[in-house]
């Protein structure tokens, strides 16, 4: 079986200071954040930006500062930009964080229900989407909140647009969207092409059992307080916390734990890492 790859979603776009004073939201506490859960055994950072009044945003200077401060502090890890709607739906602005060419970012190819909110992802920005993707040699994890989401990811690797073979995510448990349960991962984790790589997220009471339950069935896993901000009995908690739970989880289980590099290699990402960082941080 594969090392794991353990995933920290850091900060998303919910959880407030008012909320945990846990959450990291300027640069500098997501690099500290990073620095810590990289050196408990997390290799891949997905990162969302927010301003200085802790609001999602999508300005392309914080998240290359965000991803300064990160590779400043922790030089090999991996980082996964979001370009998620929650921040706005400028589609150019969604855009724009595959343009910095990290070697992943999200891509969520379909939309659905979310508390109070639809996460629209209309066709025609798929598709524009995942052709920056392809112009810009950026590694696509697919966010599946449902099976559909797949079949699209499946239809633009037929049609040439993605590269195969295809990293999925599969986000479990959110309100209005697939719940969060062994039976419905089980079931997308079949769904995928042969020789796909998969990460489960659990969202809320979630996390841990689909955790759990990934490193049983060989795919690798996402933890952070985007999904999840309290421990099982709760309290809150912190990423630090979160990944050396799944570290200790999976040493029970003979699951080893994936470095960076080992990570890259898992994932197929072959690009030059330091010339990605010149791009990503404004170097040159």
């Amino acid at each position: 079986m594969e090392k794991l790859i353990i995933t920290v979603s850091l900060t998303g776009n919910v959880p407030t200071k008012e909320m945990t004073p846990h959450v990291p939201v300027t640069a500098e506490e997501m690099a500290a954040d990073v620095k810590v859960c990289a050196d408990a055994g997390a290799s891949l950072f997905h990162v969302h930006a927010r301003d200085e009044h802790q609001r999602p945003t999508l300005d392309i200077k914080t998240f290359k500062e965000n991803a300064k401060k990160i590779k400043e502090a922790a030089p090999n890890v991996i980082i996964q930009l979001s370009t998620g709607a929650r921040a706005g739906n400028d589609w150019n602005a969604r855009i724009n964080p595959v343009r910095l060419q990290p070697e992943m970012a999200s891509f969520t190819t379909g939309s659905n229900n979310m508390p109070g909110l639809i996460y629209e992802n209309h066709p025609s920005f798929i598709m524009d989407l995942a052709k920056a993707f392809n112009e810009n040699n950026v590694k696509p994890e697919i966010e599946c909140f449902e099976n559909g989401m797949i079949s699209n990811a499946k239809f633009l690797v037929k049609k040439g647009i993605l590269k195969a073979p295809v990293h999925y995510n599969f986000v479990l448990g959110v309100a209005g969207s697939m719940a969060g349960n062994v039976r419905n991962l089980q079931f997308m984790a079949e769904s995928v092409p042969e020789g796909s790589t998969w990460t489960a997220t659990g969202v809320g009471k979630a996390q841990i059992q689909l955790a759990t339950a990934a490193i049983l069935m060989g795919g690798h896993v996402r933890v952070g307080l985007e999904d999840n901000i309290y421990a099982q009995d709760g309290s809150l908690t912190t990423n630090l916390a979160l990944v050396q739970k799944i570290v200790r989880i999976a040493k029970e289980l003979g699951r080893e734990i994936a470095t960076p590099d080992e990570a890259r290699k898992i994932l197929g990402l072959k690009a030059k890492r330091q010339d990605r960082v010149r791009k990503l941080i404004g170097r040159r």
